[in-house]
């Protein structure tokens, strides 16, 4: 058993990634840190947590608490400003280690990165194309991630000017905390774009596919999904192909059959991911779609699939793949 502790488990990311600790069989949480919780019982956070957990403690507390394997489900800059123990494992499931450029982070996260240096320890992990490469795991932004798995596998067979990436996630993908953009009076009965040719997640997509795309995100009314669709061109006939081959292995990705469209309904709740390719013969525009759970896939699924590979575990342990949910 490894010995667990998570940072910031009383937000989103951090209340999923704790559902999937307890349901691993090869972690042990030792330590829950949340500064807004601290001293409370686990049950504070969900009274179906009225086991046998430790009490909340400080984000501090539970960093330093020797665990083997740290989650930090924290702000970007707050992530950022934490110097790991030399031995655990960790991973960062906010953009605090995302951006190889130090200098990048004042333009799109709004603070000077504290450890610039120490970026190049990180390791980007988006594991069905990029397996973790260190104990410091880096974990992908909920829209990069479902970009990447369908940008990336046909990145050299596409004209890598004039890639549009129109994406739409649920209200849960900004977090709990309360924001006049997440009340329910403004998500109910709308659809809106946001943070439009500015948004976080489109230089880590420029930095892992070697060029930059048009990426505009849009909440919906919905607690949680994400579906991106993107727009390229071909210079290669076998993009299908491609796709099928990246991951013809996955027991998380899933290519679908000619014809069929992804739904978020179908991952909603899960840490799969759907992808398909479409052909506009109108325009000779190949159309690569792409659904997952940005509370899964996009965030704690993927977090514990990255654990897993670092630890030398099977990828798929704790994960929630299998089900036919209504």
């Amino acid at each position: 058993m490894f010995s667990t502790a998570l940072a910031g488990c009383s937000g989103y990311a951090g209340q999923e990634t704790l559902d999937r600790v307890l349901a691993h069989p090869e972690l042990e949480v030792v330590a829950l840190g949340s500064n807004s919780l601290a001293g409370e019982p686990a049950a504070a956070l969900d009274l179906r947590l009225n086991g046998s957990l430790p009490a909340f403690v400080p984000n501090s507390e539970a960093l330093a608490s020797g665990a083997d394997v740290l989650f930090l489900c924290l702000g970007p800059d707050e992530a950022a400003a934490f110097e790991p123990p030399v031995d655990a494992v960790v991973v960062d499931l906010s953009g605090g280690h995302r951006l190889r450029d130090a200098d990048l982070y004042g333009d799109w996260y709004g603070f000077a990165h504290p450890l610039p240096a120490a970026l190049v320890e990180w390791s980007y992990a988006l594991p069905e194309l990029y397996p973790p490469a260190s104990r410091l795991i880096a974990n992908p932004g909920c829209y990069a991630t479902a970009a990447l798995l369908a940008l990336a596998p046909i990145g050299e067979a596409i004209e890598p000017d004039g890639i549009v990436v129109d994406a739409k996630s649920g209200v849960s993908g900004a977090g709990r905390a309360l924001k006049a953009s997440s009340h329910a009076g403004f998500v109910l009965e709308n659809l809106s774009p946001y943070r439009i040719g500015s948004h976080q997640h489109a230089p880590e997509l420029e930095q892992v596919l070697g060029f930059p795309v048009c990426f505009v995100p849009h909440l919906l009314p919905l607690r949680r999904g994400l579906l991106a669709t993107c727009y390229v061109r071909a210079v290669d006939g076998d993009l299908r192909e491609r796709l099928e081959d990246a991951y013809g292995d996955s027991d998380v990705v899933r290519v679908l059959p000619e014809g069929v469209a992804p739904e978020l309904n179908r991952v909603q709740g899960t840490d799969t991911a759907e992808v398909a390719l479409f052909e506009d013969r109108s325009t000779e525009t190949t159309i690569v779609v792409c659904a997952l759970d940005n509370l899964g896939k996009g965030a704690a699924g993927q977090a514990i699939q990255n654990a897993n590979l670092a630890l030398g575990l099977d990828e798929t342990a704790g994960l929630r793949l299998t089900g036919v949910l209504v």
